[in-house]
């Protein structure tokens, strides 16, 4: 039996035929006349939602960590806190000082003075450590500690540190020796300047806050801040 000459040609189902794909050719879904397929948009508002979220978190963070660095220095403010002849090398005295300008009271802490004693005041002595001067601030969590005459040692009652005469850590939970503060002579009166933070060989840091240690691992977790350390004016 001949085919009937009048059946139609089957269909051609050639590319040609088929919907054109956009520059996005490589991605299922997308057609012609498309600018981007809904995967991608989606794909790129994701990214770009978390690339916000990060930026809102992470430059907040930066700035509060280098801004310091940008900071321009204050000229250094001196206290006078009595005639030399008032301290010795072998006991402290109590002195008041202000820490905060403006704050009152409040802004006000006792330090311990006392001169240097070469017989056991061994790290490198410069112009600005001929007096010791200690804070009353435990390095633990701040807490105000207070010098023993019969022991010769600093004790803080809050949880038990125990500091030596040269205010290194003897005992309990401190983590590094009481901060100290730069010292100055002027018409035979000892001022007192700006504070920093010592490690156990009692090398000069900028100032720390309480629990931040200079020794061991605890100096990788709380790394040195990227301003220098302080310098008398």
């Amino acid at each position: 039996m001949k085919a009937d000459d009048h059946t139609p040609p089957i269909e051609d189902q050639s590319s040609e035929k088929r919907p054109a794909l956009t520059a996005d050719h490589d991605m299922p879904g997308a057609y012609e006349g498309e600018t981007v397929t809904r995967r991608r948009l989606f794909t790129r508002g994701a990214l770009a939602t978390g690339g916000i979220a990060t930026a809102a978190i992470g430059l907040p963070s930066l700035g509060f960590a280098l801004g310091p660095a940008f900071e321009q220095q204050e000229p250094t403010r001196w206290q006078d806190v009595g005639a030399v002849g008032d301290f010795n090398p072998e006991t402290y005295l109590p002195a008041v000082i202000t820490l905060v300008p403006d704050a009152g009271e409040a802004g006000k802490t006792t330090i311990y003075v006392r001169r240097r004693n070469v017989l056991i005041d061994t790290e490198p002595g410069d112009r600005w450590n001929q007096y010791v001067v200690l804070t009353s601030r435990c390095s633990h969590v701040g807490c105000p500690v207070r010098f023993a005459e019969a022991s010769g040692s600093f004790i803080c009652p809050c949880h038990g540190g125990v500091y030596d005469f040269r205010g290194i850590r003897t005992g309990g939970p401190p983590p590094r020796p009481l901060d100290r503060f730069f010292t100055r002579v002027r018409g035979g009166r000892l001022e007192v300047g700006p504070r920093y933070s010592v490690n156990d060989h009692l090398q000069r840091f900028s100032p720390r806050d309480p629990s931040e240690p200079l020794d061991g691992l605890g100096q990788y977790i709380y790394p040195r801040r990227p301003t220098t350390t302080p310098r008398p004016r």
